[in-house]
């Protein structure tokens, strides 16, 4: 039997996430918190990751609220080996390069500002991420004024599309 849930994280307002799986939760937690002090100076973070054995969430991080918030989503996940990243002061593009490439990563499931929820399945053995829900669904295409808006504005932060 499986049971499907749907565990809305929570974050503060203005706040990235980014879930993942990866594997030895023991170091990975500490290894990715050193990598993204470095990928952004001055990043503000939380991260957590469940362990399979002992069965326990591992956090830490350099902001109390996004580590404690973080830890408090990666329990509501329940998945081994599943980690949560919240930041601020830096976006996913800035960082997902460096948490994907380290060893113990095994994927990225997602990583938004917006609303973002994590659909997970239990069966008698624990739970898995089946995947994310990331914001509202798309439910028209741009017209031309939005699309010079767009480039407009990713001009205006650094982004030369031409």
């Amino acid at each position: 039997m499986v049971k499907i849930e749907v565990v809305d994280i929570e974050k503060p307002e203005g706040a990235e996430v980014i879930i993942g799986q990866g594997n030895f939760s023991i170091f990975t937690v500490d290894d990715l918190a050193k990598a993204l002090l470095t990928a952004v100076p001055g990043i503000k973070f939380g991260i957590a990751m469940n362990e399979a054995k002992p069965q326990l969430t591992r956090f830490t991080g350099n902001d109390k609220e996004l580590e404690e918030l973080a830890a408090k989503n990666a329990v509501k996940i329940g998945a081994g080996h599943v980690f949560v990243i919240l930041m601020k002061g830096a976006f996913p593009i800035n960082v997902l390069n460096t948490v994907k490439n380290h060893p113990a990563v095994a994927m990225v499931y997602g990583a938004s500002e917006n609303p973002f929820q994590v659909i997970v399945a239990e069966t008698e053995l624990g739970r898995s991420v089946l995947g994310v829900v990331d914001g509202k669904a798309a439910n028209k295409i741009e017209t031309e004024e939005q699309k010079a808006e767009r480039r407009e504005l990713v001009e205006k932060i650094g982004y030369k599309i031409d």
